[in-house]
């Protein structure tokens, strides 16, 4: 296989939406940091939609681009197969992400959830990475326990769980 080396390329998320697209970049945008609305082109009486509605677009969240399509009801929708991780740095990140994007969406397990356009986010405090990578087993084993049975993860409960797991000899599943 040849290789490009001219680096001039890029890779970004393309949503289909049915005709929220303009609304969840509004939505999207007042929730992340560094974000922003770029280009929205507009259907005019040649396209489906309706004349002068968006039809496709661009938006930034926290420097990462993303472009929409309002491409019609029901042909395709999201799933779970594709998720966006948000990694927090402590407890007060994953409460403001996980309060902002649950509004009007649904929680799921494990710092999982779908947001009011139903796509799927994980809320994922570093916390979490470092204790179930943890040297010891016993502490590691602990805290993913925990987190299997969280919706929104909570730090403070990761980590008694590990800490009263410490040198307990906890090293196999149920």
């Amino acid at each position: 296989m040849t290789s490009l080396t001219t680096g001039g390329s890029s890779i970004s998320p393309c949503l289909w939406f049915d005709d929220q697209l303009e609304d969840a970049a509004h939505f999207y945008t007042g929730i992340f940091p560094n974000s922003s609305i770029g280009h929205l082109a507009r259907y005019n009486e040649a396209g489906h939609g309706e004349a002068g509605t968006v039809m496709a677009g661009e938006f930034t969240l926290d420097g990462v681009r993303f472009r929409g399509i309002n491409g019609g009801p029901a042909h395709f929708g999201f799933t779970e197969a594709i998720s966006f991780t948000i990694t927090c740095r402590d407890q007060s990140e994953v409460d403001y992400y996980w309060d902002a994007l649950t509004d009007g969406g649904e929680e799921s397990l494990c710092g999982w959830l779908k947001d009011r356009y139903g796509l799927s986010w994980q809320v994922v405090p570093t916390r979490l990475y470092e204790l179930t990578s943890d040297p010891d087993p016993a502490r590691a084993l602990a805290a993913t326990r925990a987190m299997l049975g969280m919706r929104r993860i909570v730090v403070a409960e990761l980590e008694a769980a590990a800490d009263a797991a410490h040198g307990s000899g906890l090293d196999s599943p149920p």
